[in-house]
């Protein structure tokens, strides 16, 4: 073999040693740049994996926190309706500044003066126990009812309003204690007396889930239970509060519409049980003007006035019934 041949192999096994060594230095892993690029890939994936997972840890604790507060005022609505409504919450529900005493005092002398009427125009016996207890005991009750559910009607015709009082002033940049407090002065009653109270509770150190809670004593309303739970929610999660007291006033203007068109519909059946309710004791007043003698019998005679007292109870029965037959719970 000549010298040149001997030359070429020997430059071929170099260059496959040289190609071979840089082969394996370069097969055998990534470059310092690669691995770094590597690295930081992986640190960024372990980054934005750790975010996911702290975004759904923080959610799913708010959505924790949200239920529990939920679940709290359930309960405590419960042991409330278990509760029996005294004398005293029912005067303050009306608006009264008055104490039970004064009510007893108002009773007795309703009674009183009942009594003397049916004494003076002697009356049996039992006509005039059943007059006295029911002047007595049912009319002031009555009364005090009355002005409780109209106080009630006009406080949530108005609560509407109040709410988008707060909502506008909590987008522009107002303190809720400022927006209750605009309520306060400018709402109308009873609106205005009840926010008053609430934010002179709170002015005076006290919280505003207990204030809610007594203002949801002095006016049980599903309305005020609506706020209550908003309010409360926000305190203790957070929350976009102007959002969700402008979707709590939309729904209590919806409620509101559709109360209304319920009282329409129902009208027709409330003109007609007026009418059957007042048509026996207005043919009982017309015959006794036209005809006293015929009539007199009933009011003298001790089984004519046990026939007007059996009369009365049974129209009362009839018109008990009515009542509930048009009276649509909404």
């Amino acid at each position: 073999m000549g010298p040149d041949v001997t030359f070429i192999l020997a430059a071929i096994s170099a260059f496959i040693a040289v190609a071979g060594a840089g082969f394996a230095l370069t097969a055998g892993g990534p470059s310092k740049r690669q691995a770094k690029r590597i690295s930081r890939a992986a640190g960024g994936e372990a980054v934005k994996a750790s975010k996911r997972k702290g975004g759904q840890d923080q959610t799913a604790a708010r959505r924790r926190q949200i239920q529990d507060s939920i679940k709290e005022l359930e309960e405590r609505q419960k042991r409330e309706r278990k509760k029996t409504l005294t004398l005293r919450a029912r005067i303050e529900q009306a608006g009264l500044d008055w104490k039970p005493i004064h009510f007893w005092m108002l009773s007795g002398g309703a009674g009183l003066v009942a009594g003397l009427l049916t004494f003076l125009t002697g009356q049996h016996p039992l006509i005039a126990i059943a007059f006295t207890a029911t002047a007595a005991f049912g009319l002031p009750r009555w009364i005090l009812g009355f002005m409780r559910s109209s106080r009630q009607k006009k406080f949530s015709a108005s609560f509407a309003d109040a709410l988008d009082i707060i909502v506008r002033g909590v987008k522009s940049g107002l303190p809720l204690n400022e927006c209750l407090k605009i309520i306060a002065n400018e709402a109308p009653e009873p609106v205005k007396s009840e926010f008053a109270t609430l934010v002179e509770g709170i002015g005076m150190g006290v919280e505003t889930t207990e204030g809610m809670r007594r203002l949801k004593e002095r006016m049980p309303l599903p309305e005020v239970n609506f706020f209550a739970i908003v309010l409360v929610i926000q305190s203790k999660s957070g929350g976009n509060l102007a959002e969700a007291l402008q979707n709590l006033s939309t729904v209590l203007r919806a409620r509101k519409m559709m109360r209304e068109k319920i009282g329409a519909l129902s009208s027709e059946a409330k003109a007609s049980a007026l009418i059957i309710g007042a048509l026996p004791p207005g043919v009982l007043g017309i015959v006794s003007v036209m005809s006293p003698d015929y009539m007199s019998l009933m009011f003298t005679h001790p089984l004519g006035q046990m026939m007007l007292m059996g009369g009365a109870i049974w129209m009362g029965f009839g018109i008990l019934m009515m009542r509930g037959m048009i009276n649509f719970k909404h």
